[in-house]
């Protein structure tokens, strides 16, 4: 039993890490992204970068690695080819947003679900991001072999402009209500909501300037 446990979680870490590779480098092409496995023995042989005891791709193990000697999974990503190999301590808050919706979409490939709820993940992306992760979830609803519903809550048009069903949920005195939407409606009420946020954005700032303290209130 004990080498059945361990035979099914080195496999599963090596699925899932293959995938994360696959995931990473469809969300960022100039880059590169990898799991690793931190494992007891990376001080012992004077690794002082913290390496992990995987290939290049992250899904090949030491020999003879048991699984009472794992010690965490470590993420390594570029966002550039040449660039600098990142841990995801070091990452901004969306890079870090982008690598754990990449850690989702590997499982959901390793161990595949139907359906899928995303509550704004795409909030912290900039628009080139965004736009890849919304490819990304249309290619896999129409995938031959694994696909999924996906349910997700935006305020930013590129999940809108791949979307098959478009709702509008309003409130108002403290009851909720949804309305259905055709893409040309939605795409324009998003489009109004970033002018706005641009907008108090720009006041934000003045108010911030020196000198600015009568504009600011005014604003």
């Amino acid at each position: 039993l004990d080498r059945q446990k361990e035979e099914a979680i080195m496999r599963t870490f090596k699925d899932v890490s293959h995938h994360f590779t696959e995931v990473f480098q469809e969300l960022v092409p100039a880059g590169s992204g990898q799991l690793v496995m931190r494992t007891s023995r990376d001080k012992q042989e004077g690794d002082e970068d913290g390496a992990a005891a995987g290939g290049d791709d992250g899904a090949t193990m030491d020999v003879g690695l048991t699984v009472s000697e794992f010690k965490g999974v470590q993420v390594r990503v570029k966002f550039v080819g040449t660039g600098e190999q990142f841990l995801m301590q070091q990452l901004s808050g969306g890079q870090k947003a982008l690598v754990a919706l990449t850690l989702i979409f590997a499982i959901q490939r390793s161990d595949p679900a139907p359906f899928y709820l995303f509550d704004e993940i795409d909030q912290a992306l900039d628009s080139t991001y965004r736009a890849a992760v919304a490819t990304l979830i249309q290619r896999q609803t129409n995938s031959s072999q694994n696909p999924a519903q996906f349910i997700t809550t935006t305020f930013r048009p590129e999940l809108c402009a791949v979307a098959n069903k478009h709702y509008g949920i309003g409130l108002q005195n403290r009851n909720s209500s949804i309305h259905a939407l055709n893409k040309r409606d939605c795409l324009a009420f998003v489009a109004e909501l970033m002018t706005e946020e641009e907008a108090v954005g720009q006041d934000e700032v003045a108010a911030s300037e020196p000198g600015s303290k009568k504009r600011g209130r005014s604003s």
